[in-house]
């Protein structure tokens, strides 16, 4: 078989250079995630109220959320009510799990005065932003904020 034409071939400078610059890519990010430098944290200005607050999975489903400072229950969501506070909790629980730290420890619920509320969890230094979630679901942990201990009431 008798070619004419010339056989390319990818230049192999090119394809060095692509490698290298995938692989520092990825040394970067991943020395970046290890480290946390460039990590964006928003101001957060200063703590108008916070509550320390415990929550409980009951036998009958639902949750006995208490004051930590007393241990006072501030209110029990019934059963199969209230996703949203489950929903947070079971992904700050997650990273608990993780590293084998128990449900005693309580939760910070945190108001600051530029009007964010964050349920931050001390043991892991996770937080979740509530106002991301809408009015509604932020109004469901002001609540705790200023709860009555002793209420038995349902959420």
């Amino acid at each position: 078989m008798n070619s004419t034409h010339a056989r390319q071939v990818f230049p192999k400078v090119a394809l060095y250079g692509a490698a290298g610059l995938v692989l520092v890519s990825l040394m970067v990010a991943g020395a970046s995630r290890l480290t946390d430098d460039g990590v964006v944290a928003l101001p957060t200005g200063a703590v108008t109220e916070s509550r320390a607050l415990r929550f409980e999975d009951r036998a009958d489903g639902g949750v006995a959320i208490y004051d930590a400072a007393t241990d006072e229950v501030v209110e029990i969501v019934a059963p199969g009510t209230n996703g949203f506070i489950r929903g947070a909790l079971r992904g700050l629980n997650r990273e608990r799990l993780r590293r084998d730290i128990g449900a005693r420890p309580a939760f910070n619920l945190t108001l600051f005065e530029d009007g964010r509320l964050l349920l931050i969890d001390p043991t892991t230094n996770r937080s979740i932003d509530l106002g991301a979630f809408g009015r509604t679901q932020t109004e469901t942990f002001v609540r705790l904020l200023t709860a009555k201990e002793g209420k038995e009431g349902q959420s």
